[in-house]
């Protein structure tokens, strides 16, 4: 399950199934909460549908809506969280360094993943704790401020991180990217028709949806 926008206050949820390479839901949004996706999830069962497990992006809030589920949180979206804070090129080795292990997360299990971030967490511990004084000498920040939140994400998510490896007979994947290749798709093709009229823009989106 995963939302996308196309401007300032109009999007789409969407729940692909990978196996069926289908769309089984959709509804058009205005914002991404997790009201959406419990009207999804509301959808889903009462059409009959079994949820075996769910692959989200790890926005805050969503995967509680499944706490009683199987949830894997998409290691693709993850990645992008960190470089996000980081940016493509971290001018600081304990930035490239985080950097560059978030980038092996998908070549890794949850042991080797946990204990290399202990790890560099143990040699930069000193560095993360480095405080920026404001000119009253009282208050202050820490220095490193978007690598400390990059560690953060990785240490809050890694709970879900590795789920599709303790739940083989699912055959869980471990990103998104068959909704993430669908909606990429969608904006190609819909860029290559930036001239539609509103209306026919939408009927286009929903006859991709459809297909």
């Amino acid at each position: 399950m995963d939302c996308t926008f196309f401007g300032r206050g109009y999007g789409i949820i969407v729940v692909r199934c990978p196996t069926l390479k289908k769309n089984l839901y959709w509804k058009q949004i205005t914002t991404e909460n997790k009201t959406v996706y419990e009207e999804a999830r509301r959808y889903l069962e009462d059409a009959g549908f079994n949820i075996q497990a769910v692959i989200l992006d790890a926005k805050h809030g969503i995967k509680e809506v499944f706490s009683d589920l199987v949830v894997q949180i998409c290691q693709y979206h993850q990645q992008q969280i960190v470089v996000r804070y980081l940016t493509t090129r971290p001018k600081t080795g304990a930035g490239l360094e985080l950097k560059m292990l978030a980038g092996a997360l998908t070549k890794m299990d949850e042991e080797l993943f946990a204990s290399l971030l202990d790890a560099w967490y143990e040699k930069w511990s000193v560095f993360l704790k480095e405080r920026t004084y404001k000119p009253d000498g009282k208050h202050w920040s820490y220095t490193h401020q978007r690598i400390r939140a990059a560690y953060r994400s990785l240490v809050t998510n890694l709970p879900y991180l590795f789920v599709y490896q303790k739940y083989p007979e699912l055959n869980i994947p471990n990103t998104n990217n068959s909704l993430e290749g669908f909606f990429s798709k969608m904006k190609r093709l819909l860029n290559n028709h930036n001239g539609l009229k509103c209306w026919r823009r939408f009927r286009l989106i929903i006859a991709l949806l459809n297909e």
